[in-house]
């Protein structure tokens, strides 16, 4: 057989892509899921080193595969595109100007990227992920080679699982990437945060006195391990947007306890019921913030089932203080949904979320300024945007400049301000996760103006000319280079 290319079939078929673009390096040796993993991890990425594969964890019956999205080449790998921003070109050049502005378009422009590509999940009879199955006192969750991440974690958390719900009442299903803390063999606490689709879901069966049917895939092909933790809108379907980035239908398989459908090539799936009323304390654990969440009460599934293939492999990802294999996931999540984010704000040219802002505390946002205080109906239009709304702190900036290059940003920022004017302040929700907030959920936001003021906005003075090499010039030493020696 040759190497595999996308879209892979599994998870397996991406760890050979990766192992043949020398992107892989296997650890033979016996390695502790208990904090050593996190340690290997975190050395190898911030020494911008290839993903992982632990072929001998003391604890568990499977390989770890991690730090498989740890790098833009291998995210781009995962994509099956030379650059994350290739996606984003082809949702643009489908999502047309006639679209309406805000959600609706957003909605519109994601059905319409979809639909032309005709990829709604196709559902199987029999699937690699149900060759083997444990049921009931079979159920074993030490199994799964779940990491520690951290010497103050509140036990074993599983990182990488994606979590399938459906709304009780309409049936419509949600695919959420949460962490998960192992209780006991057979449950696991379930970090719903408040702003998130599955808490919504579990909600509506508590009102109703029901259990609510969840399960969990683990190691699932590339491409809807992303998808998992793409922002998508409330009503569109993770399933039909992996669909689109694969030009290929995802097959799903129903599942042996629940009635729930979940991705066919999965290495591990857990099946279970969270009951309502029912919590449990879950945590502390080391986030992605780098610090250490508090302790919360969150609701608590009961495993009935684990199904695997054959020969599984376990996905996790360690999450601390960046650099972390969660920046390039954010980084294509930033590039891919730029298109959408103009029909929301047609204003914006430009953003970055700045890895050490941990995506959600900083947003850099250029412009194309047209009227006084353009810059501050921008910032006001971001904090009324689905996930963006949690941005902290947004710094606003004209079109020609890079929001990618820190420095010239961090120069149009520090000197392009007078704080009594251009510093907006104001209070709104922040992550559930945010610990500098002094009451949780909500905190204080700032947005900064850093574009050139104009008369209508008070500014007498004239704005300075920016000093810049004549374009001659350039042109002059570009030829000449060579002649310099330098």
């Amino acid at each position: 057989m040759g190497v595999p290319t996308f879209p892979y079939h599994d998870l397996k078929d991406f760890l050979a892509a990766l192992e043949a673009a020398g992107e892989l390096h296997r650890v033979r040796a016996p390695v502790d899921p208990t904090l050593e993993i996190s340690e290997i991890v975190t050395r190898t990425v911030r020494n911008q080193g290839p993903a992982l594969l632990f072929e001998r964890p003391t604890r568990g019956d499977m390989p770890v595969a991690i730090n498989l999205f740890g790098s833009q080449r291998r995210m781009a790998l995962a994509l099956g595109v030379e650059s994350v921003d290739e996606i984003g070109d082809r949702i643009g050049a489908l999502a047309k100007p006639e679209l309406p502005v805000g959600w609706s378009g957003i909605r519109e422009g994601l059905g319409k990227v979809m639909q032309l590509k005709s990829v709604p999940p196709k559902r199987v009879k029999s699937a690699p992920c149900q060759e083997v199955i444990y049921k009931d006192t079979e159920v074993d969750l030490n199994r799964l080679p779940g990491l520690q991440t951290w010497p103050g974690d509140g036990g074993i958390f599983h990182n990488y699982g994606l979590t399938h719900t459906a709304h009780p009442e309409t049936g419509k299903r949600n695919l959420g990437l949460y962490r998960l803390q192992q209780h006991s063999p057979n449950t696991l606490g379930m970090h719903w945060q408040i702003h998130k689709d599955s808490t919504a879901h579990h909600a509506v069966a508590e009102r109703l006195g029901q259990r609510l049917p969840v399960a969990i895939a683990f190691g699932c092909d590339p491409v809807v391990s992303y998808a998992a933790s793409a922002p998508l809108p409330g009503d569109i379907d993770e399933y039909l947007f992996a669909g689109f980035l694969r030009g290929e239908r995802v097959e799903l398989v129903d599942c042996k306890t629940v009635p729930l459908r979940v991705p066919a090539h999965a290495q591990v799936v857990l099946e279970g019921y969270v009951e309502p009323g029912e919590r449990a304390p879950e945590g502390p654990f080391g986030d992605h913030t780098g610090f250490y969440t508090p302790v919360e009460d969150f609701p608590v599934l009961h495993v009935q089932a684990i199904t695997t293939q054959r020969d599984p492999v376990y996905h996790s990802i360690v999450t601390s203080k960046p650099p972390q294999e969660d920046g390039p996931l954010g980084h294509a999540t930033e590039r891919i949904f730029l298109p959408l984010l103009r029909l929301l704000i047609p204003d914006i040219v430009d953003y970055s979320m700045p890895e050490p802002g941990v995506f959600h505390n900083c947003v850099i946002v250029s412009i194309r300024k047209r009227y006084p205080k353009h810059a501050q109906k921008v910032m006001n239009a971001i904090w009324g945007a689905h996930l963006l709304s949690l941005s902290k702190l947004i710094v606003v900036v004209d079109d020609d400049c890079d929001v990618h290059d820190y420095n010239e940003v961090a120069w149009r920022a520090f000197g392009n301000v007078d704080y009594a004017r251009d510093l907006l302040l104001t209070e709104g929700p922040v992550d559930h996760l945010d610990h500098a907030s002094y009451q949780q959920f909500w905190g204080g936001k700032a947005g900064i103006d850093a574009t050139r003021k104009l008369p209508t906005e008070g500014y007498s003075r004239g704005w300075p000319e920016e000093a810049v090499m004549s374009p001659e010039v350039v042109a002059k030493v570009d030829r000449r280079w060579r002649e310099y020696g330098l």
